[in-house]
């Protein structure tokens, strides 16, 4: 099994990561995209637990509520994060998502950031500095279902 999960904060990188995975042959999923999470934010549960029961390699993003209870089914949790300034600063200025440039968007990350990275962190089994290049972390996260393949 090679499932990655790669989860963090909005602006941490997650779906640049996955774009450049993507571009390198791996199967890709965004959640935060066709229907994966439901209007409570969580993750379609039946949904997720077809694609993960069916799907032997896969790298996945996301960061919702429900995602504890799918650990078990990855390899590997990929926590990318940032400093706060360069979340804020990213969100603000990203083409391809509006969320995050309204001032209460960038309250509520700072104040999720302090709330919900740290229980992130805690079911991690790896954490990357999503400021390092693009290349890199595809890199980093290419080596890690390498060896974890079984």
């Amino acid at each position: 099994m090679s499932r990655i999960l790669i989860t963090g904060m909005s602006g941490a990188g997650k779906t640049t990561v996955l774009g450049e995975l993507s571009r390198r042959g791996h199967r890709t999923i965004d959640t935060d995209y066709d229907g994966w999470t439901l209007p409570d934010g969580t993750w379609d549960e039946a949904r997720m637990s077809a694609l993960l029961a069916s799907t032997p390699s896969l790298v996945l993003q996301g960061t919702v509520e429900n995602q504890g209870r799918f650990y078990d089914r990855f390899a590997a949790v990929v926590l990318l994060s940032a400093p706060v300034e360069v979340l804020i600063e990213r969100v603000s200025r990203r083409t391809n998502n509006p969320y995050g440039r309204a001032e209460q968007e960038q309250l509520l990350i700072r104040q999720q950031v302090l709330d919900i990275e740290p229980l992130l962190r805690k079911g991690a089994t790896l954490e990357l500095d999503g400021r390092r290049p693009i290349t890199e972390l595809a890199d980093e996260v290419e080596r890690l279902m390498a060896s974890t393949q079984t």
